[in-house]
């Protein structure tokens, strides 16, 4: 049987912030042209595999602005998630298991029957 872990409220919150934050930045990435300067697109057959790319626009002052907000974010909450202090409680094989549960906890807390959620 796999351990319970009882993360606290705020460290469950951090986590699922940081997962959001991390959809919303790589959603971002994706919509945005692949330069964030202005380039000429290009194709390359040089190598083992051949790499082309379209023309890039670049990424407008707004657009840059919001990738630096979400990755400063991302930053904050990735060392809020892996310093907190809950982490001094456990040792060893616990920490590393109950980090990897936490990943996939999705925020929620154990129901009051102690058992827990389905994700």
């Amino acid at each position: 049987m796999a351990a319970t872990y009882d993360f606290p409220s705020d460290l469950l919150a951090g986590q699922e912030e940081l997962r959001q934050v991390q959809a919303e930045l790589s959603a971002l990435l994706k919509r945005l042209p692949w330069s964030v300067e202005p380039l000429d697109g290009f194709s390359d057959d040089t190598g083992w595999r051949l790499v082309e790319r379209p023309a890039s626009p670049g990424w407008t002052d707004d657009e840059q602005a919001e990738v630096e907000k979400l990755r400063r974010r991302e930053h904050e909450l990735v060392v809020f998630v892996s310093t907190h202090r809950y982490w001094a409680e456990l040792a060893g094989v616990d920490r590393v298991q109950a980090r990897a549960r936490l990943k996939h906890a999705h925020g929620a807390a154990p129901s009051p029957d102690g058992t827990e959620p389905s994700p």
